[in-house]
């Protein structure tokens, strides 16, 4: 696949302002994402166990993400920051979740590129945060998370044309990045991923 999936909008300056006002509660809601997307990773693989052409990448995705946690992790412990008592609801993908069809098969297919799209949005912030850092290690931990950010974008995308038409997720894609930008513009601002 040779397309660039491009999100419909861009986040603001005032959300960066915002997470570099209040680093610690930042790094707090980036080790809770860390958790809900190895979880999500291995959802899938829950849900739909038959689907075993993409269980592996699911598996090392869900792996990779936990890792992220863990380093997360060891930076708030630097910091002395405890997590969070409890996760709390992500209202950016709740509202990208109810665009999702609901009929089985349909919803594979939007889950996925739901997936895609919020790693894509994951990769997008997560550049703005390390171009915008004075500390240099801080600055280049977000550049590895960012990159590897960006391949879980793609890699969600993928696994969706393994089971349906790679037209239909492109156009499906597009349909749903147009939501999630208008869900975007909408949150409020915060010192989290979303």
């Amino acid at each position: 696949m040779n397309t660039t999936l491009a999100l419909k909008a861009t986040s603001s300056k005032a959300w960066i302002e915002t997470v570099l006002h209040d680093f610690d509660a930042f790094l707090k809601d980036h080790a809770d994402c860390e958790r809900k997307a190895s979880s999500m990773a291995m959802s899938f693989v829950a849900k739909y166990p038959d689907r075993t052409e993409i269980i592996p990448e699911l598996i090392h995705t869900g792996i990779e993400e936990l890792e992220h946690f863990r380093l997360v992790y060891k930076i708030m412990q630097q910091r002395g920051l405890t997590l969070n008592h409890s996760i709390g609801e992500d209202l950016y993908v709740k509202q990208l979740l109810k665009h999702c069809h609901s009929d089985r098969e349909k919803r594979f297919r939007d889950r996925l590129i739901i997936a895609s799209i919020v790693e894509n949005r994951g990769f997008e912030r997560f550049k703005m945060v390390s171009e915008h850092l004075d500390d240099p290690e801080l600055a280049e931990f977000y550049h590895m998370i960012y990159v590897s950010e960006a391949k879980h974008g793609n890699i969600f995308v993928e696994m969706a044309c393994r089971y349906f038409d790679e037209t239909e997720v492109l156009e499906r894609w597009e349909e749903l990045a147009e939501k999630e930008a208008d869900i975007l513009q909408n949150l409020p601002l915060k010192p989290a991923l979303h």
